[in-house]
């Protein structure tokens, strides 16, 4: 009896530690996985990578190829133009619009059947207007991937067709074109459009988007583009927004794409919320700033943070004592720097302006 009594305590004694550690990892976020050979999580607007899976791998693409094509089209062409379409574009391979050659498409109808229907047909024909033909425009493509700064990608085509080994990119490339490519307005309606009606073919063919997290499977996905071919197998892009924040998620080579989209997104829109850093009205006064200086920031900062790393984040200023150079303020996760900017003078006006606002604030409390 006396030993059955030791034994009892004993385990309510070990289940008293352990209950701590037992709660931490109940509430901690779970890890996300992915059937993807390579994956990718990142915030669209500060590009932080919430998760990744061999992202920098550098491996064939397929049909993703397009966002550039699509990119690269509203950056150098008109949307309103009429393009003729070649004896070339209409007999391109694989999935089509069926162009004919001699017929004459808008630039936008071409690039919703890009974007929608996957038309490989369409990323020629942008392809050589833009650049006179589909060896100049994969130069251009390889340019602007280089001013992106996508280190892990070659160009040699404007649809992704398995036609040589020179044509690659990696998922972490392909967000930071994504995130690139949604500054355009019209390009990030076209992304995240479910049929359209190409007006400017008669008759007006009307294209639904292959993409099913976007025509909804999803109900927070705003963009997309699918690809397969045989040699890269299924590789996928999806942007998603949710509580003023939009994520983007890249896989290549998924067994399980459409569940790895939507798992890696509610990873992201659980664990990390878009954080309000800097702001004109809050930024705190610098070492060796006079008090009849006053500073202001060029852009507000906001960035993705969990609730753990809150209280690790430090606002650092630094006024250079000759005034030759910009004075710049640092923000910190940790030790590591997330975001650097130079501050502005403000003028006696732009102060007298700040100080009505707090003002206002307080007296109304808005």
């Amino acid at each position: 009896m006396v030993n059955a009594l030791k034994l009892i305590v004993k385990i309510i004694l070990i289940l008293i530690v352990c209950y701590p550690a037992i709660s931490f990892r109940a509430d901690a976020a779970p890890s996300p996985s992915a059937s993807a050979d390579q994956a990718i999580l990142i915030e669209a607007e500060s590009g932080r990578v919430l998760f990744e899976k061999n992202a920098h791998t550098e491996q064939k693409i397929a049909s993703i190829t397009k966002i550039m094509t699509a990119h690269l089209a509203m950056k150098h062409g008109n949307p309103e133009e009429l393009v003729k379409i070649s004896p070339e574009a209409s007999v391109t391979e694989g999935s089509s619009l069926y162009l004919k050659a001699g017929q004459k498409v808008s630039l936008l109808d071409l690039v919703y059947g890009l974007l929608l229907r996957s038309g490989n047909d369409s990323a020629v024909a942008i392809a050589e207007h833009i650049s006179g033909s589909v060896e100049e425009f994969s130069k251009l493509m390889n340019k602007e991937a280089k001013k992106i700064g996508m280190k892990h990608s070659h160009f040699t085509n404007p649809h992704g067709l398995d036609l040589d080994n020179e044509h690659y990119s990696s998922s972490f490339d392909m967000a930071l074109l994504t995130q690139e490519a949604l500054k355009n307005e019209l390009f990030a309606k076209i992304f995240g459009t479910e049929s359209h009606k190409a007006t400017s073919i008669d008759p007006s063919p009307v294209w639904n988007n292959k993409h099913r997290l976007i025509t909804g499977m999803y109900p927070h996905a705003t963009g997309g583009k699918t690809g397969y071919t045989k040699q890269a197998g299924r590789t996928l892009v999806t942007t998603a927004k949710r509580d003023g924040m939009t994520l983007i998620v890249v896989t290549i080579r998924a067994s399980n794409d459409w569940n790895d989209h939507m798992n890696l997104f509610e990873y992201g829109f659980a664990n990390y919320k878009k954080t309000a850093i800097l702001h004109p009205d809050t930024l705190p006064p610098f070492p060796g700033q006079n008090s009849n200086e006053f500073y202001t920031l060029v852009d507000p900062f906001e960035y993705p943070l969990t609730e753990e790393e809150k209280p690790l984040v430090s606002i650092e200023g630094n006024i250079p004592y000759n005034r030759k150079s910009p004075p710049v303020v640092t923000v910190k996760l940790g030790q590591e720097i997330i975001h650097e900017q130079e501050l502005i003078k403000e003028t006696r006006s732009t102060v007298f302006s700040r100080w009505e606002r707090f003002i206002e604030k307080v007296i109304f409390w808005q």
